[in-house]
């Protein structure tokens, strides 16, 4: 029996997929928005596309592969932007999407299958007066594939990053041929978060929750886009702190979709805000010389202005005018304190600005000539005191010493999805976040 027959009698004939369409979709994620990736495409191409719905399921599928000597690559939504879910040994494609159970909603707590949506477990913790402490700008995107790939989001100015006590416990499945749901907690979690699956494959999520609070979606613009950096450090201190504060330049702000809010020529702020909070963000703008376009309630207005934050403004930008511009994740007071100079390292360099405490987070857009061109600004970013991580890459980037560790009895085959992990990544993927 080969593994296409035994993942059909472990998950049913439409349990498992070997059509063109299916394997094409299955080997795609968005790194067509990294020029430097672009330019390496395609990387790999499934061989099959297995489909489980529990979480059980991921474990027999994970296993069936193994025994084969099968690799896997677990995909969720495939939102991913930088290729950690395009399967670059081919083999199997483990589509969690349908194992999307929530499990339970609890007092502080909310457990759901790999594939549940982030918003799907937003809408069920609000039912309970509650809310998720964060979830990323693509809200469609699935519980495990935030975990797995994600870093931060929408409430991360508040609550940090992932591996700030958000994760309570995982069900995961390691690379072995009797594979198993393992339950872990509390910090023997930590090693399964932000490594794309290589050292276990998440099929269940308990995540952290607070209560429900009233949240504004608040828009303001300014004649220049200095007024908005003025008011990004004082907004992260806004008490309640804010879910979500993003400013943009004019030239970014006319890429994004259409809005009365959103006021063409003019820099861009928005923010997802305690109702408490409104008076004072009002006295900040007006102070800078802003204005104020809109107030807007409603949960839909908030997930609507998570959509428009972190990578989001780049693929706008990205639409607006094809094969022009790439990005860098970048931090640090000098993104408002040398605000020209930053600009300067990229020709065309434009900053997306996010709000957070301790040091603004953002996105440097700069019209893309080579990849050469693109590491060269990494120095030249370190010289002025700004943080900054290469998008332009898909090896684990956090604690991937620890990870090739653990992977080393988790996946003793290394079949969990190959190719993403290195113990000492090239300078160029380097990271000074």
């Amino acid at each position: 029996m080969n593994l296409e027959e035994e993942l059909r009698s472990l998950l049913g004939e439409k349990g498992v997929s070997v059509e063109l369409a299916a394997r094409e979709k299955a080997s795609v994620d968005g790194a067509r928005m990294s020029p430097v990736i672009a330019e390496q495409l395609p990387l790999g191409f499934a061989d099959l596309v297995a489909y489980p719905a529990t979480a059980e399921e991921i474990a027999l599928a994970v296993g069936a592969a193994v025994r084969h000597g099968v690799p896997i690559t677990p995909r969720g939504k495939g939102t991913g932007n930088y290729g950690q879910g395009i399967p670059m040994s081919g083999g199997l494609v483990l589509d969690l999407s349908r194992a999307r159970e929530i499990v339970e909603v609890g007092d502080g707590f909310i457990t759901a299958e790999a594939g549940a949506t982030m918003v799907s477990l937003e809408t069920a913790a609000w039912k309970s007066g509650q809310q998720l402490l964060m979830y990323p700008s693509t809200a469609q995107s699935s519980i495990g594939g935030f975990i797995s790939g994600g870093s931060g989001g929408t409430g991360s100015i508040k609550h940090g990053m992932l591996h700030h006590g958000y994760v309570l416990a995982l069900d995961v499945v390691h690379g072995v041929p009797d594979a198993a749901l393992v339950h872990v907690d509390g910090e023997a979690a930590e090693p399964y978060i932000h490594n794309y699956g290589t050292a276990g494959i998440i099929a269940r999520a308990t995540v952290a929750l607070e209560p429900l609070q009233e949240w504004r979606g608040f828009y303001a613009s300014f004649p220049t886009f200095e007024g908005a950096l003025s008011v990004i450090r004082p907004f992260a201190d806004l008490e309640p702190t804010p879910r979500l504060v993003s400013a943009d330049l004019p030239t970014l702000a006319d890429a994004l979709p259409d809005d009365p809010a959103i006021v063409k020529g003019r820099a861009s702020l928005r923010g997802i805000l305690d109702a408490a909070s409104v008076p004072e963000a009002t006295r900040l703008v007006e102070a800078a010389g802003g204005t104020v376009e809109d107030v807007r309630e409603g949960p839909q207005a908030s997930m609507k202005l998570s959509m428009l934050s972190y990578n989001h403004p780049i693929e706008w930008l990205q639409k607006s005018d094809p094969n022009r511009y790439f990005h860098v994740e970048v931090s640090g007071d000098a993104l408002v304190d040398r605000i020209d100079e930053v600009h300067a390292v990229y020709r065309g360099g434009m900053l997306h600005i996010e709000a957070q405490k301790g040091r603004p987070i953002g996105m440097l857009v700069g019209e893309y000539e080579s990849a050469e061109e693109v590491f060269a600004g990494f120095e030249r970013l370190a010289a002025l005191g700004v943080g900054y991580h290469n998008p332009h890459q898909w090896f684990v980037d956090y604690e991937p010493d620890r990870t090739v560790l653990v992977a080393k009895t988790t996946d003793p085959q290394n079949l969990l999805n190959p190719g993403k992990l290195k113990a000492k990544p090239p300078v160029a993927t380097g990271s000074q976040l």
